[in-house]
């Protein structure tokens, strides 16, 4: 019988971020919208406006890159199961945030 992968520990992290970033160029194209913001919401309460989202440094964890604001990290790097919501909507200037980009990886392996 296979080990179970528990979010959060070594496992197919690298797969689970290209699904959700999938999601979200899907939710882009039906939306009709070129980025669309993303918020990730952690198990602490903090919550992110993000501009791109990784795999690495993998073993379970992934890398945040928020959009930069006065008090942000450049990157924030949690186990994956520390992620509670991930929150989709159209990128508007009228929100004044800035889209995600999914073709962006700041940090390659």
């Amino acid at each position: 019988m296979p080990e179970l992968w528990v979010p959060g520990f070594a496992g197919p992290v690298d797969d689970l971020i290209d699904r959700i970033v999938r999601r979200i160029q899907q939710f882009a194209e039906e939306s009709g919208v070129e980025r669309p913001s993303v918020e990730i919401e952690l198990a602490d309460g903090a919550r992110y406006d993000v501009e791109a989202l990784t795999a690495n440094p993998g073993y379970g964890f992934v890398t945040i890159h928020p959009h930069p604001h006065e008090d942000v990290p450049a990157e924030v790097i949690v186990p994956i199961g520390s992620i509670k919501r991930i929150e989709l909507s159209k990128a508007g200037e009228e929100r004044g945030r800035l889209g995600f980009s999914p073709a962006s990886d700041p940090c390659p392996d």
